[in-house]
């Protein structure tokens, strides 16, 4: 069994567009691939159900189908932290949960990519955050840079969060979430140089 952990320098960086394609890429290769979403904020109604577009998507790029409550156990439909959320909605975001269901998931594919929501320290609840569900499930972290003025310090700083927890980051991403980004390329050279993990791939613009 393979099984990664994708999560971002923030919300919003494209941790699901790297998860899909990280799917597709495993799918084209021959292996039963699920994507779980443990955690989804903000939700539309469709067919009568209110669903997160993100989870709809993993769905959608994985060739193994799961229940959904496996595959996204805690679903909220207000786009807001998950532990708030969780609060308002008048239940505790509880990560054995989450755990049991990964197992199960783990049974039924040869390859789970497991997306966290926001970024590596989102709070799940009153004491627990995305970085002890990581510790919990025990899988290697790709890291999805979003290439945007700031990136430098916010990967670093998320990189020393992964490394203080004696968590093994795989690798990063990176990124680009704006058209016109000014020195790209040098940002992507400082990060090469900083972060001793390798860059697993680049991604371009995508409108």
């Amino acid at each position: 069994m393979t099984a990664f952990f994708i999560t971002g320098t923030d919300t919003g960086v494209g941790k699901t567009y790297v998860t899909c394609k990280l799917i597709a890429e495993y799918v084209a290769q021959g292996y039963k691939v699920i994507g779980m979403k443990p955690v989804a904020a903000g939700c539309e109604l469709v067919d009568g159900t209110w669903v997160n577009e993100d989870v709809l998507k993993l769905e959608a790029a994985s060739n193994v189908q799961a229940p959904r409550e496996l595959t996204n156990p805690y679903s909220f439909n207000e786009a807001i932290a998950p532990h708030i959320a969780a609060e308002k909605a008048g239940i505790e975001i509880d990560i054995k949960v989450i755990q049991q269901a990964f197992k199960e998931l783990v049974d039924m594919a040869d390859i789970v990519i497991v997306e966290g929501a926001g970024g590596f320290l989102v709070p799940l609840n009153a004491s627990e955050t995305m970085a002890d569900l990581v510790a919990v499930l025990n899988i290697p972290i790709m890291l999805v840079v979003g290439m945007k003025l700031g990136c430098i310090s916010h990967s670093l700083l998320t990189v020393e969060a992964i490394k203080s927890r004696h968590l093994q980051l795989h690798g990063w991403v990176a990124n680009q979430i704006e058209p016109n980004m000014q020195m790209l390329e040098e940002n992507e050279a400082s990060l090469v140089t900083r972060i001793k993990q390798p860059k697993l791939f680049s991604l371009g613009y995508l409108s």
